[in-house]
């Protein structure tokens, strides 16, 4: 459910672990692997979940920063976990 209570997605489960399993293998393909570190940037929608679970799925560490933040803040994360990739 988003911010305003019109904004909603149902998935099934199937759906959320072929979304996930995509997304896995497109961090895979950017070279991302086991114990890495990758920020994610995004407001509260389904991408946000389905990167964090792909994350997830194949042992890479994951910080979520939230869209409302400024570009310096991102930054400052960024350089303080060192991640090597950033989705958003």
């Amino acid at each position: 459910e988003g911010n305003e209570p019109e904004d909603s997605t149902k998935i099934t489960y199937r759906e959320l672990l072929h979304k996930v399993c995509q997304f896995a293998n497109v961090l895979r393909s950017q070279g991302v692997k086991k114990g890495d570190r990758v920020s994610i940037y995004l407001p509260m929608i389904l991408e946000l979940v389905i990167a964090m679970l792909a994350c997830a799925r194949i042992g890479a560490l994951h910080s979520v920063v939230f869209a409302g933040f400024s570009a310096d803040s991102l930054c400052e994360r960024i350089l303080d976990c060192g991640c090597c990739l950033l989705i958003t």
